[in-house]
């Protein structure tokens, strides 16, 4: 097996955060929460697992990555729903951030100044 060519029951996923990797149980214990709090979530449509062949839910790290952004909120008193709302605005400020940044950089455009508050 080599990174050119990579077998193996992954398949070449090992590095692919986008992968469904993490069966309900697993991304549960990982994140320390219960599967309900990732149904919730789902639901409010912060993240679609994928499903298995089996129609068993499969998380991505990116997946679990936005739920922990949601857990921290939810862990300080937020409601699941407003968390989802956040996490997905603030991912939305964050890829617009970054498109931005990579027009300025194609354009040859100064940064803006920074914001303080």
């Amino acid at each position: 097996m080599t990174a050119e060519n990579p077998t193996g029951p992954l398949g070449g996923h090992l590095d692919d955060d986008d992968y469904p990797a993490y069966t309900m149980g697993r991304a549960a214990e990982m994140l320390g929460t219960t599967a309900g709090f990732l149904r919730a979530i789902g639901d409010a449509r912060l993240i679609t697992p994928l499903r298995s062949e089996g129609g068993h839910r499969r998380y991505s790290r990116y997946q679990l990555r936005i739920a922990a952004r949601a857990r921290e909120l939810v862990d300080q008193g937020t409601p699941v729903e407003a968390a989802c709302r956040i996490v997905i605005l603030e991912d939305q400020l964050e890829e617009a951030q970054r498109i931005n940044a990579e027009y300025r950089r194609a354009t040859g455009s100064p940064q803006p100044p920074a914001v303080t508050t």
